[in-house]
């Protein structure tokens, strides 16, 4: 299905209140693909949300899900004092949950979404088999080729190649707890020629694509779509706050990978919170995710996390149509550009 898209460009799922309805809506009317993401979100809010985008769209969308990792063992009383000293909120308790994934697989399943993603991790491949005898393509999200033959092992029909210059949190299947990324990073079209040299599955491609340019560039090396998140965050139909739009269109700031706003490495907008934290929070999702909840909530942009990737200050707002069109355009004139540097035969 993915490679019959009437234009290869994918709204990524944005979790957190960015992705909505309308967004996934204007983004399809437009040809392209679009998610709703349902993480942090109630069962019910997520049945809501594709209710919602049914009764907008007749054309195919997605739903991401965050695949639960093991509980911590870190001692988070240290952080929990830290945080609690630089911000007037008290901070949340740290605590695990699996984000009710169980539920939310059999919610999506029921209503057959066309189109089921996971990140964070790999669904059983019982659970792959079910959602694809459903009708769902399924996708996993991977940043190395290792996680690319693990998710081709349980039968995938596709791959979301993160690079490390995505905005948010990276879809590493196992943190190492050490490097700032969680493991190996491997940028866009690093990540997106090893995978294909792994496996035969079609990739779509993500991390730091803005311009059409971008979306031609992983077509040319290989992917069936582009993946944008950052790129959509500044059109009217995100539910994107308004001090992140503010920040994001300031431009001013550097990105980092950091795991101080949720225990798990992402990259985002530099701002107080981050550089007091830098280094100092454990590899602890989703535990720092809660313990920081309260602290984000304030809207004060020196303490909310404010996902981008590396190229956001490019980043223009626009109707998400037009952000599609644009890009379209973009990428025809990149492509023959490059056609036209390229010697005949």
């Amino acid at each position: 299905m993915l490679d019959r898209l009437e234009v290869p460009v994918i709204a990524a799922p944005m979790a957190g209140g960015a992705s909505t309805p309308r967004l996934v809506a204007e983004v399809a009317r437009a040809g392209g693909l679009g998610f709703l993401a349902a993480g942090y979100l109630s069962v019910e809010a997520v049945a809501e949300q594709v209710t919602a985008t049914t009764g907008l769209t007749d054309r195919p969308f997605g739903v991401n899900l965050f695949v639960p990792g093991p509980r911590s063992t870190a001692d988070l009383a240290g952080y929990r004092q830290r945080v609690r000293a630089q911000s007037p909120a008290e901070p949340g308790e740290p605590r695990w949950d699996d984000d009710a994934y169980v539920a939310k697989l059999e919610l999506v399943m029921a209503l057959r979404v066309p189109v089921v993603s996971f990140t964070f991790g790999l669904p059983a491949p019982e659970d792959v088999h079910r959602l694809q005898a459903a009708g769902s393509t399924v996708v996993v999200t991977v940043t190395t080729p290792q996680e690319a033959v693990q998710a081709d092992r349980v039968g995938a029909d596709a791959l979301c190649v993160q690079g490390c210059d995505a905005g948010g949190h990276r879809g590493t299947f196992a943190d190492d707890g050490v490097s700032p990324g969680g493991g190996e990073l491997f940028g866009v079209l690093a990540a997106l020629r090893l995978v294909r040299g792994r496996v035969d599955l079609p990739l779509i491609a993500t991390g730091g694509l803005v311009h059409g340019a971008d979306v031609a560039a992983v077509l040319a090396a290989g992917a069936v779509a582009a993946q944008l998140g950052t790129a959509f965050l500044a059109t009217p139909e995100a539910g994107t706050s308004a001090a992140h739009r503010q920040a994001l269109a300031e431009g001013t700031r550097r990105t980092a990978l950091t795991r101080a706003f949720s225990g798990r490495p992402a990259r985002g907008l530099v701002n107080r919170f981050l550089s007091e934290n830098e280094g100092a929070a454990p590899a602890a999702y989703p535990e720092v995710h809660h313990l920081t909840k309260p602290v984000r909530a304030t809207g004060d942009p020196e303490l909310m996390s404010m996902w981008a990737g590396q190229t956001y200050p490019l980043v223009r707002p626009a109707p998400a149509a037009e952000v599609v069109a644009r890009l379209v355009s973009e990428a025809r004139q990149a492509l023959s550009v490059a056609n036209a540097r390229i010697p005949p035969e």
